[in-house]
């Protein structure tokens, strides 16, 4: 039997999907701090749309900043030109993140674990890698300080893997108890959002589990995508798709014409 793919449609993509889901599960009242890439598009789409007041702070020190076209990097002076304060990273990191004023980390990654943890560092060998990533710059800090982390990756089995080649940032370590230990302050990852669905963690184990599924994904779908054996909720839920309004708000903010 052939396994359910994706729904890819004139409608919508997966990344748009991916998107516009990880954009809902902001609020209005959120201070976000913002991964640069596809958190960001989700970031920008949830103010752009559901949440007008929801506060968007970049690595670089912009806060409630108000892009009008997606950011190419933490330093893209768009980001500078459209906030309402702008302060020295050690500021960001010291008063603002590690002072506990962020509420949700928002974050990608090359490699995600059944506990949450991610690699942006290398792919293969630490000393001979296949690919060398970015590395995993504030995001070890954000997974560790915000009140909670929300993850986004394209779903497969070289990102959802048995075990990281690398180990850039903390979710939940090896599993409960792991946080406290090390004490971090925040709640950790509360939701992974992928192209095939959500995932979040089990209270008693914090290992990834399956509970919401987008339109047209099947179940055997996702725990095909993954590397370790996925555990599926009690009552898996089913995603709403996109509305026009999202569909047409993330694709002016996006094309790149607008960004020209």
């Amino acid at each position: 039997m052939k396994i359910g793919l994706p729904r890819m449609t004139d409608a919508y993509t997966p990344t748009e999907i991916m998107t516009v889901t990880a954009a809902r599960a902001l609020g209005n009242d959120d201070v976000c701090f913002v991964g640069i890439g596809a958190p960001s598009a989700a970031c920008n789409l949830a103010r752009l749309t559901h949440a007008p007041g929801v506060t968007l702070i970049y690595e670089s020190g912009t806060i409630d900043t108000k892009p009008d076209v997606l950011p190419l990097s933490i330093g893209d002076g768009e980001l500078a030109d459209t906030a309402d304060a702008d302060v020295s990273v050690p500021e960001m990191f010291a008063y603002w993140l590690q002072g506990g004023r962020i509420d949700v980390g928002f974050l990608g990654a090359a490699q995600i674990d059944r506990f949450g943890n991610l690699n942006s560092t290398v792919i293969g060998d630490y000393d001979h890698p296949s690919v060398r990533l970015p590395g995993g710059g504030g995001a070890p800090e954000i997974a560790a300080s915000c009140r909670e982390t929300f993850v986004m990756l394209l779903q497969s089995k070289r990102t959802f893997v048995e075990t990281l080649d690398f180990r850039s940032t903390v979710g939940f370590g090896e599993g409960i108890g792991s946080r406290r230990l090390l004490g971090f302050a925040g709640e950790g990852v509360t939701a992974v959002i992928t192209d095939l669905g959500i995932l979040e963690p089990d209270p008693q184990t914090c290992e990834l589990v399956l509970t919401s599924l987008h339109p047209g994904v099947e179940t055997e779908a996702v725990k095909a995508a993954t590397g370790w054996r996925l555990k599926v909720a009690n009552g898996v839920s089913a995603g709403e798709p996109p509305t026009e309004a999202e569909l047409a708000a993330l694709r002016a903010f996006t094309t790149v014409e607008n960004a020209a």
